[in-house]
């Protein structure tokens, strides 16, 4: 079975009407496709499927992925379905999807319509209603690459990468989709030797590992960082969205310090000093830090539920430019999904732009901007029943009146909780209500804890507990980050009593 082949579609439809405009408010209508565009051997990253179907203005798009809440027998297989802005889904899409998909009562397969994924160009077949069913091979990276070129300074990355001082990087693809995309945009294009980019051949297993690009699951690429030998490092998760940033020596960038330092950097890169920036944006557990930015260049910030199609609604509103999720997720206004290597291509742009290392960067960002310590503690795979009672008598305790105002301890700190909720979301674009986004205990100092359960499958829950809080102290904030939050993760595990409910004696993954 196919783990990370993509498809995206174009269709004549029944209705006169333009897609874009109807999809968006929730009409489903039946249609005929008779045209399907398909990435060359069935692959293509997420951003690029994103890109694709802006380009060719098809209605929507489908992905094959085994990077999107994974179903199938193994858990390793999932469908995601994208609109014409070529966004995730919005509810109101999914939803009548699944109602529609409880009265169907048969459908039909063509097993012997053979297609040469690997030829590009069009192939045509007679198919019954569906006369001529055209099938389109596409190169998955060429108008990816086009539409990058219109976007960063091609020649100041060629030079960074390849001319007489140029650096050193190292691009670990994970065996995902996007080994291709670095192999010619990286390599090719931009001049950087074919041995700095690894694992780049796309593989159904991932060659055996997990395609997560955090400290726990790229720690080859970080133990490769730590020999000093590369200047910048970057791992990709499996279907090209998301992405890691590593400096010399394997100084580590946390995402939520990564899209803050790219919003303060923003005018480094081309495309935004034609665009101008409209609004910055980041999901609620994502740490402050874009906010401090927000605020210093006098920017609108805009904190939004998990989830892509959050930051897409405000993007097609002309509301937002830049945006980032704390699970390594970056993108921009450019298309509708979050982008890995257009983050990677970002760092490159200000590392060209401003000369200096990444360690560097950083903290003079901290220095200027103060910083915001963050650590998230994943918990995998946890009884469901436990994980769900956990965070209901959680919410039950912090729902008491007297809970806000309440003093924790730990240590020599003591914290007075300011705020305690279920987080709630009112869309500005459309006004849709998202509620119980995750338990948040904000204290008076600015600090928060958050709680935010996903996942209720056989395999079981994921609980994920968010550690946020600001510091500008110029003494301070060079510390390390889990020494820093060591009493609000004291205090978070007392409060939930975490480690009791689930049985866990700490988390799977720290961040």
């Amino acid at each position: 079975m196919p783990s990370i082949p993509s498809v995206y579609f174009t269709n004549h439809l029944h209705d006169s009407r333009g897609p874009s405009e109807e999809v968006q408010k929730g009409t489903v209508w039946q249609a005929h496709i008779n045209h399907l565009v398909i990435g060359q051997n069935g692959i293509m990253s997420t951003p690029a499927v994103s890109c694709v179907i802006r380009k060719i203005k098809a209605v929507g798009g489908i992905i094959l992925t085994a990077s999107h809440n994974p179903g199938g027998p193994s858990g390793d297989f999932g469908i995601k379905y994208n609109i014409s802005s070529g966004g995730p889904a919005p509810e109101g899409i999914t939803n009548k999807i699944f109602e529609i998909s409880k009265g169907l009562q048969e459908y039909q397969i063509c097993p012997e319509l053979k297609v040469d994924l690997a030829t590009i160009g069009k192939q045509t077949f007679e198919v019954d209603t569906f006369k001529p069913f055209t099938v389109e091979i596409v190169d998955s990276v060429e108008a990816y690459a086009e539409m990058l070129r219109g976007i960063f300074d091609f020649a100041a990355l060629k030079d960074l990468l390849s001319g007489s001082n140029h650096i050193n990087v190292r691009l670990d693809a994970m065996h995902g989709v996007v080994g291709p995309y670095i192999k010619k945009i990286v390599c090719e294009e931009l001049g950087s030797p074919a041995n700095s980019a690894v694992n780049c051949v796309p593989q159904e297993d991932f060659g055996g590992h997990h395609p997560d690009p955090n400290l726990t699951y790229a720690a080859d690429l970080v133990n490769t960082m730590k020999s000093g030998e590369y200047d910048f490092g970057a791992a990709f998760d499996g279907d090209g969205d998301r992405n890691m940033v590593l400096g010399k020596h394997g100084f580590f960038v946390n995402p939520s310090d990564s899209v803050a330092v790219i919003g303060a950097n923003i005018t480094c890169i081309p495309y935004f000093k034609k665009t101008g920036v409209k609004g910055l944006a980041r999901s609620m557990p994502t740490s402050g830090a874009l906010d401090n930015v927000a605020k210093a260049l006098k920017m609108q910030l805009y904190e939004t539920p998990t989830g892509w199609k959050f930051f897409g609604n405000l993007m097609d509103a002309g509301k937002l430019s830049l945006c980032g999720e704390e699970s390594f997720g970056t993108g921009s206004d450019h298309i509708r999904e979050k982008d890995g290597l257009w983050a990677v291509l970002a760092w490159l742009s200000i590392l060209a732009s401003r000369k200096q290392s990444v360690e560097e960067i950083m903290k003079d960002h901290w220095q200027k901007f103060g910083r915001n310590f963050f650590t998230r503690y994943d918990y995998e795979e946890v009884d469901s029943d436990a994980a769900n009672k956990m965070m209901k008598d959680l919410e039950t305790q912090m729902s008491d009146p007297s809970f806000v105002g309440k003093q924790f301890s730990s240590g020599d700190k003591t914290y007075a909780v300011a705020v305690a909720d279920n987080f709630a979301y009112t869309d500005p674009v459309d006004g849709s209500v998202s509620k119980n986004q995750g338990l948040r205990i904000i204290f008076a100092d600015g600090s928060r804890i958050i709680f935010r359960l996903s996942g209720t499958g056989s395999a079981g829950a994921t609980v994920r507990l968010y550690i946020d809080s600001y510091e500008n102290d110029g003494q301070k904030i060079l510390q390390d980050p889990q020494v820093m939050l060591a009493p609000l993760v004291d205090i978070a595990l007392k409060v939930s009593q975490l480690h009791e409910r689930t049985g866990r004696s700490g988390p799977t993954v720290i961040t």
